[in-house]
């Protein structure tokens, strides 16, 4: 019998610290290939396409210094596994886990169809905890985030896998066929907008171990207050990382004890930090469960919501032009550098989902496509959290006000000043409120409103009062059995 392994990658581009890479490794022959589904209802965004390029690309040049080779197929995974064990004398087949439908599906069919013939083994690395280790006390998820993480922290710590890199495989050496990764044409062309992306990330392995120690040294000190101040790195920009698994959260949170050991105050701020990771965790335990969670509510309810179609205002939002300053910054922040600092997702979330009443969908699609860190499960727990439909989710008579949410937050407008440059004259009195501001000061600053920068799309007072009008409506259509 043949020892050849059939490595299939998936949302685990990296050698070190992969259990089911390890697992592989130990074998004589590996032949490593990594497929672009086409066959999913998500296929990557713009912006994950990018990164996409470049994390294959360096997975790629890691493997073939070890003398190997990653074998590239884009189409239909069952067809593409089928032509492949066909045409090799394959044992093993060897994977990480998914959690997404489609990913699901998948292995389901890989299960079915070739369980008799060969010697199948799925490893999880994506999550630190699998879905079936955390339930409650009837059996069943959680719905719930903190009761969800304090079940977490009663199991004992996430497992870190010994590394194996490239260098510990024998490769299949036989040529197969392979798709060219250039001819996938994931890159910008014309235009070339990816300048900011390039400018901010490094995707690949050596990338997420340079981040990850970057975060340690300059941000994880002060990570419970700073992880909300846009106006400078506060956060540990680990999530495009983390999404296609150039690192494992085993490792992160690993590292992140290791760098409080001995320090109560440092050890706070791992524990805060290691929180948002749970969430993370919370977003891929819910898409398991509830697989439908991308397009429709968690709260069957929210399905009839009057939600108002506007493209005037949602083109505004989406260009970064709705007169709100913390708001503008953010959606300019995400077109140029692929990623929007966490504080801000909510406050612009609040204003397109609250404000101007218009369905999540829209802002789950535009993140879907901007953002290098788009990721189902979170992206669409996160937009139904702003919404006030999904599970432990913001009520939805919470509504962010974005300039008590800038002043507090971005307080000297640096942030603003930054991805807004209009205004970049502007003191911190005004810089939030430019229309309210007088016009000797707006002429100072080369200001003139509704030429150089909009007015507010929607006043705040009535935004917030149009969103609690059409909850209460919501609310009493529910109670008498209309439909909304």
């Amino acid at each position: 019998m043949s020892d050849i392994t059939l490595y299939l990658f998936r949302n685990d581009l990296r050698l070190h610290d992969n259990p089911a890479w390890a697992a592989a490794a130990k074998g004589q022959s590996v032949l490593p290939l990594y497929i672009l589904d086409d066959e999913t209802d998500w296929t990557p965004g713009s912006a994950t396409r990018w990164w996409l390029h470049h994390s294959l690309a360096a997975l790629a040049a890691d493997i073939k210094a070890a003398g190997g080779k990653l074998y590239l197929r884009r189409g239909n995974s069952e067809k593409i596994l089928a032509s492949v064990l066909e045409k090799t004398k394959i044992s093993r087949i060897i994977f990480s886990r998914g959690y997404e439908p489609r990913q699901r599906q998948v292995e389901q069919t890989i299960y079915d169809r070739w369980h008799d013939h060969y010697d199948i083994k799925r490893y999880g690395s994506y999550l630190m905890y699998e879905p079936e280790q955390v339930l409650n006390g009837q059996g069943l998820p959680y719905k719930v985030f903190t009761p969800f993480w304090k079940a977490c922290l009663s199991r004992p710590e996430p497992t870190l896998p010994k590394s194996a890199t490239a260098a510990n495989a024998g490769f299949y050496k036989p040529r197969i066929e392979s798709d060219n990764l250039e001819d996938w044409h994931l890159l910008p062309q014309r235009p070339d907008w990816a300048g900011g992306l390039r400018d901010n990330w490094q995707p690949g392995e050596s990338g997420a171990r340079q981040q990850l120690k970057t975060f340690l040294k300059t941000a994880l000190d002060n990570y419970e207050s700073g992880r909300d101040r846009p106006d400078y790195e506060g956060t540990s920009r680990l999530s495009p990382h983390l999404h296609f698994g150039e690192i494992s959260p085993a490792r992160v949170w690993h590292e992140v004890k290791k760098s409080a050991d001995g320090d109560k105050q440092l050890y706070k701020q791992g524990m805060s930090y290691l929180r948002e990771l749970g969430w993370r965790e919370f977003s891929n335990h819910l898409l398991y469960n509830w697989p439908e969670l991308p397009r429709q509510p968690f709260r069957p309810e929210f399905a009839n919501f009057p939600w108002q179609a506007d493209n005037k205002a949602l083109r505004a939002w989406q260009r970064g032009q709705t007169g709100y300053p913390i708001v503008d910054a953010g959606m300019r922040q995400l077109w140029h550098s692929g990623w929007m600092h966490n504080r801000v997702r909510m406050i612009v979330g609040s204003l397109l989902v609250k404000h101007l009443l218009i369905h999540w969908h829209h802002g789950e699609d535009w993140f879907w496509d901007t953002l290098v860190d788009a990721d189902l499960a979170n992206n669409s727990a996160s937009w139904q959290w702003v919404a006030g439909s999904g599970a432990d989710a913001a009520p939805y008579f919470r509504v962010f006000n974005p300039i008590l949410q800038g002043k507090k937050f971005d307080p000297d407008g640096d942030y603003v000043k930054r991805w807004v440059p209009e205004l970049k004259q502007l003191d911190k009195k005004h810089i939030h409120t430019p229309w309210e501001t007088d016009a000797e000061t707006l002429a100072a600053a080369g200001i003139q409103l509704d030429k150089d920068y909009p007015r507010p799309i929607i006043d705040h007072a009535e935004g917030r009062k149009r969103a609690l009008q059409a909850f209460e409506s919501f609310n009493n259509s529910r109670k008498t059995g209309g439909t909304g």
